[in-house]
């Protein structure tokens, strides 16, 4: 039953055992789409130089910073979202289990959109209805998610969904309740199959390793590109001496690990000396707008110059698991 050639046979090892064999050629008029590899190799992203052909690098983990709360609710200017450690298809169900549990009548959904309106509603203490839309996005760290909250109040004439709330204590009174009824659900989340296919779970930031030097790539705005890399620079083993926004520089100086946990990974990026390499040393991050939501982080030298590769890679390591 179970044996090699049984009805179950165990294939959990055979990946690692297959190799690599010409793709079948078929005949002319014969379709080919349905032949696919039992065992594709993904594609390599992320990809880390060797400082010599001889070294093999340290594979890069996937989060720098300490584990972040189940739910956070986070503020830039008059932008308020809730911060869910999440994939975006765990995040959908429990808002429509929100609204459910609410009474709040459906106006439209969109799965694929990551979209949920409501009807109109009377609100205590408002004198006219308000109707809401809850928006799922991906988050910028691999499996969270975020949703927004937009407040429109009902005026003579129906008119198409505002870019900023109508009322912005009404859009973060929302957002509060919402937020606080995730967190207590937190432990029996279901999942959307639907969204999760369609509202991508990979994080909005990924380190790219070019022929020039390493960077970050971040898929947001320069505002809110500014601010994260800011408070994660904070919390990331660096000291901020300086900023120019305009410019889109801050000048820091590498401090190093705080606490034993941090010195444990800093440890394992560098090799585990005892005096970290790059303690002390001034630096600048460079923050490039590239396109409306599109930015580019780097780390270079006091004056401008290329860092090592390696260096490179290791600080932008630390910043990429703190920003959010």
């Amino acid at each position: 039953m179970f044996g090699e050639d049984g009805l179950f046979p165990d294939n959990s090892g055979r990946y690692q055992s297959a190799s690599e064999m010409e793709n079948l050629t078929l005949p002319e008029g014969l379709q080919s789409e349905s032949i696919q590899p039992m065992y594709p190799i993904p594609p390599i992203a992320n990809r880390v130089a060797l400082e010599t052909e001889f070294e093999v690098p340290r594979p890069t983990p996937l989060t720098a910073g300490s584990q972040m709360d189940q739910v956070r609710i986070q503020r830039l200017g008059d932008a308020s979202w809730a911060l869910v450690a999440v994939a975006p298809g765990q995040l959908w169900p429990q808002v429509r289990a929100f609204l459910s549990q609410s009474g709040m009548g459906l106006a439209a959904t969109n799965a694929e959109a990551g979209m949920i309106d409501t009807q109109w509603l009377e609100l205590l203490d408002s004198p006219l209805p308000s109707r809401f839309r809850f928006r799922v996005d991906s988050g910028i760290q691999r499996n969270t998610a975020e949703l927004h909250v937009l407040q429109q109040t009902k005026g003579a004439k129906l008119e198409p969904w505002p870019a900023q709330s109508d009322d912005l204590e009404l859009e973060r009174d929302m957002l509060r309740n919402v937020a606080q009824f995730i967190a207590n659900n937190a432990d029996a989340a279901p999942v959307s199959m639907i969204a999760d296919r369609s509202i991508g779970d990979s994080g909005r930031i990924v380190i790219e390793d070019g022929d020039v030097d390493t960077r970050l790539r971040l898929s947001l705005p320069f505002d809110r590109s500014w601010a994260s890399t800011g408070k994660a620079l904070d919390v990331s083993g660096f000291k901020i001496d300086d900023r120019n926004r305009s410019e889109g520089i801050y000048y820091v100086t590498f401090i190093g690990p705080q606490s034993e946990d941090d010195s444990g990974f800093f440890d394992w990026l560098w090799g585990g000396e005892e005096e970290h390499p790059l303690k002390g040393t001034k630096l600048r991050v460079l923050v490039e707008s590239i396109e409306e939501e599109l930015v580019y982080i780097r780390v270079v030298s006091e004056d401008g110059s290329a860092l090592e590769r390696r260096d490179q890679q290791g600080l932008l390591t630390l910043l990429k698991g703190n920003i959010s």
